[in-house]
């Protein structure tokens, strides 16, 4: 039977932001929160062990599983998105990086009052729980677990080693004063489990009974009176229900889902949703446009020892082993990210921050959902910062069960082309030194046929692909293809905010994850300090 609720704040995706923002504005008891999901409870226990990312990747019970239109050499990319409590936070690397401080002075610079570092920051520490204390960077007792790698394997030892004495310097925090340099990557982890904002925001707030959760509830559109957002309809086990906002609908479905959902509600390009059948209610040029991403490309080698987790795939042992280690003691290898150490470094001396970022994954994989590889195998990931290509997002039609339709564009610019090449040669340099040697047998890829700079660029666009970082879709600005303002109000509605990753002026120099939450958090303490409207 339909249901209508009401409520004064409809938040759709509990994901990286919306389960902050579930959790912020329902801490004044005076409002009442309902927040809906598309995906299920949290409950999988994969998603809580760390390493347990390689069992999410490809379960379409927690991931929404997509790829993108054709691209490079007509490839579609496999684009990965949580699709459970959570959201990306809850099947990601867990690798917490903010961005450089220049990032988000960037974004002032466009225009963003209220979006420089100096703004920010207060926001990033006060979602912090920095284990180990924390510093004028550093926030502790906030809901988001920050943890050092307390696991050094003699691999990115090495790494890291490596990259010291070949000039870069050695940084014990890539998320301090300078990015620049080579060091350990701080975690979204407490106790060996993963903290998402599931676990560390939303489960406390879920005992409040002015907030309410909804889960497997697929939001099919927002509900608008003329220019003005007042309620969303959502599909659950078949019937058609319906929230009712009296102050405002809160979009944070991610750089995917919510400018499908604004465009499947007639905010869009008006060209474009008249194409897909759709009554155009307000026509806003930049839904879906100005995408980015992160473009990778990896070096894989083979191990000349048997400590890579490939290794402890292919044993029955080792893997009892591992998870006996792990129960008991909440150690060993399923405690472990994507991305054990790396480094940020320029790759033309005249850049005045980094522009690429490495990791080194103590695993092997052709793609990642089809398994690791069969040998001792460890991966140097290389991408860069700060691409320059732009792609966008469209509807495939008017159904929202359907997948948008993603058009990465990589590699559209000399720039990119040029920093991914560069970013290649620096990693082969840092393979070549002594320490890192003493662990590599052989380059399983790229390969000794690539030399020149066409080899390297042709081999990019082969083999390399997302490191699951769209945004920018609904970016924030005013501009003629922004989508939102500086408070992440949509331009020309009323009672209607985008508040995730797609509204990023400008993707974060690294992982975006830590912004998402950032992002969220300021939003929440907008919202809170607005006056409510009559």
């Amino acid at each position: 039977m339909a249901e209508t609720i009401e409520t004064d704040y409809v938040i759709v995706g509990a994901g990286s932001a919306g389960c902050v923002m579930a959790a912020r504005l329902s801490e004044d008891p005076g409002t009442q929160v309902v927040l809906l999901e598309a995906g299920p409870k949290d409950s999988n226990p994969w998603i809580h062990i760390p390493l347990g990312y390689g069992k999410t990747i490809d379960d379409k019970r927690v991931n929404w599983c997509y790829e993108t239109e054709p691209d490079l050499n007509g490839r579609r990319f496999f684009w990965p998105r949580g699709k459970v409590l959570g959201g990306s936070s809850s099947i990601n690397g867990l690798v917490y990086i903010r961005g450089q401080a220049e990032d988000f002075d960037h974004w002032r610079q466009l225009g963003n009052a209220g979006w420089s570092f100096d703004d920010v920051l207060p926001y990033f520490r006060k979602s912090e729980d920095k284990i180990g204390g924390g510093d004028d960077l550093h926030g502790t007792g906030g809901p988001l677990a920050v943890s050092e790698v307390d696991r050094y394997d003699p691999i990115s030892q090495a790494f890291v080693k490596s990259c010291v004495d070949l000039g870069f310097p050695r940084t014990n925090d890539f998320n301090g004063r300078v990015q620049e340099g080579a060091g350990y990557y701080h975690l979204t982890t407490r106790n060996g489990r993963r903290c998402s904002t599931a676990v560390g925001y939303l489960r406390p707030a879920m005992k409040r009974p002015n907030l309410r959760v909804v889960t497997e509830a697929l939001s099919e559109r927002i509900l608008l009176e003329g220019k003005r957002a007042t309620g969303v309809t959502y599909r659950q086990a078949g019937a058609t229900h319906t929230v009712r906002a009296r102050r405002e609908v809160i979009v944070c479905g991610g750089a995917l889902n919510s400018p499908q959902l604004l465009m499947l509600s007639g905010i869009g390009p008006g060209a474009h949703l008249a194409e897909r059948g759709i009554a155009v209610a307000h026509d806003l040029a930049g839904v879906g446009q100005s995408m980015q991403d992160h473009f990778q490309s990896r070096i894989v080698l083979k191990c000349r020892f048997p400590i890579t987790v490939n290794d402890i795939m292919m044993s029955k042992f080792k893997m009892a082993m591992t998870g006996l280690d792990y129960l008991f003691r909440r150690k060993g290898p399923l405690t472990i990210a994507a991305a054990q150490a790396g480094l940020f470094a320029r790759t033309r001396p005249e850049l005045a921050t980094p522009d690429v970022q490495f990791a080194t994954v103590i695993f092997s994989a052709d793609r990642p959902a089809e398994g690791l590889h069969k040998f001792s195998g460890f991966s140097v990931v290389v991408y860069q910062l700060r691409p320059e290509s732009r792609g966008e997002l469209k509807l495939k039609s008017a159904d929202p069960n359907d997948a948008p339709a993603m058009y990465p564009n990589y590699l559209a610019t000399e720039t990119d082309r040029r920093t991914i090449v560069d970013g290649l040669k620096l990693g082969r340099r840092i393979l070549a030194t002594p320490d890192m040697q003493h662990f590599i047998t052989g380059e399983y890829i790229p390969g000794d046929d690539v030399r020149t700079d066409d080899d390297y660029l042709a081999y990019a666009r082969q083999y390399g692909g997302t490191v699951f970082h769209p945004t920018s879709t609904c970016k924030m600005g005013a501009d003629p293809m922004a989508v939102v303002d500086t408070e992440l109000r949509v331009h020309g509605m009323g009672g209607l905010r985008v508040v995730d990753a797609s509204i990023m002026p400008a993707v974060v120099s690294g992982n975006t994850n830590a912004a998402t939450i950032m992002i969220a958090e300021k939003a929440a303490d907008m919202i809170r300090r607005a006056p409510v409207a009559a």
